[in-house]
C-alpha cells in the first residue's frame, strides 16, 4: 500500500510513524487498523461549503459502519486505498488526536470557534471502543469550554454521558442520530456496520432523560426504498417518542466514491431500481429539488402532527450560519439547497 499523503513534508497529513495492526476478535474480524500521528486535527471547512461550521475535528479516517452510500469514501482514495472495501476496513485512526486537540485549543491564534465531529465519519464506530479517543477529546473541548456538536450512528457515545454532561455546564453541547429508515431488511444490508435503528434512537431517549437536548437527522431518506408515506410516518413518529427535540430530513446523495459503490449495491439487492437511479441522478450527486422539496415537506408535516419542530441549519448543533472561507482537509463536502422553498440538503454522514 502506497501512501503519497505521509511523510516529512510540512504538506504532509501523518507522520512516518505508522502502525499497522490486524486484531482477531470477533467484533474487528476483517478490519485492519493504521495507527498514525495527525499533524494537525482542528480542520477548516472548504470555503465552497454551505454548512453551518467553520472547524471540523475526525479522529478516524475510514468507517466501519460500511454504510454503502457514505459520502466520505472519497478521502480514502487520496491514501492510495480504494473507496469501497478498504474504506470499510481499513481504518485510519489519529491515536495522538486528545493531545493535538489540546494543544491546538490552547494555540493563541485560536478563537474558540465551534468545531463540529462526525462530519465526515462516525468518530463513535466501533475503533472507538478499542482507542477511546473521544473521552479526551472531549476533555479538551470542556477544559477550554469550546462549543461543539457531534452527529453519530453509533450507541457508544453512552459511555461518554459523564463527559458530556460536564461539558454541557461550560459550553454548547449539540448531539444529533442520524437515523434515516427504520426498515430493518434495508438496515442490514444498506448499514451493515451500524446499531440497528431503535438502539439509536434508544441514544435519544437517554440524553434526553440526562438533559442533553438531542435532534434527529433523518439521513438519508432512500428514494424508491424508504420514501414511502407510511415508512416517512413510522420513522417521524419513533423520532418522537423517543424524545428528540427537531427532526430534519436529509435526501440521499451519491458524490464520486460513494456513488459506484451504492450503484453496484443497489444492483445486486434491487437491480429494478437501478435505471429508475440513472434518470434522477443523472444531473449530478443530488436528487432534484422538486424531490427534495417533497420529502421535506412531507416530514415537516409529519413532524407537526407528532409536536416536533424541523430544525434551521446548524439548530441542532446550537451554531449560526458562518461567513467566510477557508481550505482544508477532512471536512465535510459541499451541500446544495433552497433555504427560501423549505428543503435545505445538507452533506452529512
Amino acid at each position: 500500500m502506497r501512501w503519497d499523503n505521509l511523510g516529512e513534508s510540512p504538506s504532509a497529513l501523518f507522520g512516518t510513524d505508522v502502525v499497522t495492526r490486524t486484531v482477531d476478535t470477533p467484533e474487528f474480524r476483517g478490519i485492519t487498523f493504521h495507527e498514525v500521528r495527525a499533524r494537525s486535527l482542528v480542520n477548516r471547512v472548504p470555503g465552497a461549503s454551505r454548512m453551518p461550521f467553520e472547524w471540523t475535528v475526525n479522529p478516524y479516517r475510514g468507517c466501519s459502519h460500511a454504510c454503502v452510500y457514505c459520502f466520505a469514501r472519497k478521502t480514502h482514495s487520496y491514501l492510495d486505498l480504494d473507496t469501497g472495501l478498504d474504506f470499510d476496513s481499513q481504518i485510519v485512526v489519529k491515536v495522538n488526536a486528545p493531545d493535538l486537540l489540546r494543544r491546538e485549543l490552547a494555540a493563541r491564534r485560536w478563537r474558540g470557534d465551534h468545531i463540529a465531529m462526525g462530519t465526515n465519519v462516525d468518530c463513535y464506530q466501533r475503533a472507538e471502543g478499542r482507542y477511546r479517543l473521544m473521552p479526551g477529546i472531549i476533555g479538551a473541548l470542556r477544559d477550554h469550554a469550546n462549543p461543539f456538536s457531534i452527529l453519530t450512528k453509533g450507541t457508544l457515545i453512552l459511555r461518554d454521558l459523564d463527559l458530556l454532561r460536564q461539558a454541557a455546564h461550560v459550553t454548547d453541547v449539540g448531539i444529533s442520530v442520524s437515523v434515516g429508515f427504520l426498515d430493518r431488511e434495508l438496515w442490514r444490508t444498506v448499514e451493515p456496520g451500524t446499531p440497528a435503528p431503535e438502539r439509536r434512537l434508544d441514544v435519544v431517549r437517554t440524553l434526553t432523560a440526562h438533559g442533553i437536548p438531542c435532534g434527529v437527522l433523518m439521513a438519508p431518506v432512500i428514494p424508491f426504498l424508504g420514501d414511502t408515506p407510511d415508512r416517512l410516518r413510522a420513522t417521524v413518529r419513533a423520532v418522537a417518542e423517543a424524545g428528540a427535540d427537531s427532526v430534519t430530513p436529509l435526501v440521499l446523495h451519491l458524490r464520486p466514491g460513494a456513488r459506484e459503490w451504492f450503484t453496484a449495491w443497489l444492483g445486486h439487492h434491487h437491480p429494478h431500481l437501478v435505471r429508475r437511479y440513472e434518470t434522477m441522478y443523472a444531473d449530478g450527486p443530488y436528487a432534484p429539488k422538486w424531490y427534495q422539496r417533497r420529502i421535506t415537506r412531507q416530514v415537516h408535516e409529519l413532524a407537526a402532527e407528532y409536536g416536533l419542530g424541523p430544525s434551521r441549519p446548524g439548530e441542532a448543533r446550537r451554531i449560526t450560519a458562518r461567513d467566510g472561507g477557508g481550505s482544508g482537509t477532512d471536512a465535510a463536502p459541499p451541500a446544495v439547497g433552497d433555504p427560501a422553498s423549505g428543503a435545505t440538503q445538507l452533506t452529512l454522514l
